[in-house]
Order: structure tokens, then sequence, then C-alpha cells
């Protein structure tokens, strides 16, 4: 898969730095199996990077339960997330701008009340949680 953005490294590389699961989904763009992730009913302050290249992706604030048994947020941090629909139409992959990670798919249109009416539906390995504490990114 090639980079979206400024962090480009050969797929060996990322090899050799991921987690077999990790390099399976950002950089070949699995999906985790649903209900098994360490983020799906996480719930404290602080902020969502990139597991890859660790750039802030998402505020613990836009994070909600949608019962989907992924990590759901209404929306990513400004310029964080890239979109491509995919070839069958149906979806629409969410990336790291960054690095080209794939982190999963986001939907519209569910009916959640969140003030976007989107669900990016993202793979907890995909994604490092930093709590408030330690953040460096505002909340």
């Amino acid at each position: 898969m090639a980079a979206n953005g400024s962090i480009q490294k050969p797929e060996e590389e990322w090899r050799a730095i991921l987690s077999p699961e990790q390099f399976r989904i950002l950089r070949q763009k699995g999906t985790e199996p649903k209900s098994t992730g360490e983020y799906d009913k996480f719930f404290r302050d602080g902020i969502y990077n990139c597991a890859g290249c660790g750039t802030p992706l998402y505020k613990s604030t836009t994070k909600f339960n949608s019962g989907c048994g992924w990590p759901a947020f209404y929306e990513g941090l400004p310029g964080a997330i890239n979109r491509f629909p995919d070839p069958d139409g149906r979806r629409t992959e969410i990336t790291c701008a960054a690095c080209g990670g794939h982190l999963g798919h986001v939907f519209k249109g569910e009916g959640f009340a969140t003030p976007t009416d989107e669900r990016h539906c993202v793979n907890s390995v995909s994604i490092k949680f930093l709590p408030a504490e330690t953040s460096t990114a505002s909340q």
C-alpha cells in the first residue's frame, strides 16, 4: 500500500516495526474480529494516535458507544484522516493521512445522535491511546 502522506517506509520496514496483527490491518487493510479490540468498550480522556506512525487521529471526546463491536468516533482531528471509496461502493475506507495506515471505514446516515451523523469504525489494532495527562494535543 502506498503511503498517503509524509511518512513513507518500505513494507519490509513496516513489517519489522509492527506486530504481525498490526501489519495485517494497517498495511494489508485487514479487520480485527468484532468485539475483540482493546478500545471497543474503552472510554478515558486522551488522544488516539496511529499505531503505525504515532500521528494524533482522534480526541476521546469524539468517541461514542455505537454497539458495532469496534471503536467508534464521529470525527477525526482536522487533516488527520483520509477517505477513499471502496471499490464495491458500499463503504469508505479511512486511513492515517501521515502514513497511509488502514484504520477502518466511515459510515454516514446511520441515525446516531452525533454532531456529524458519521461513525468512524476503527480497528483497535490501528490506534494507540495516550491518556490526557500525557497527551500533547489539546482536548
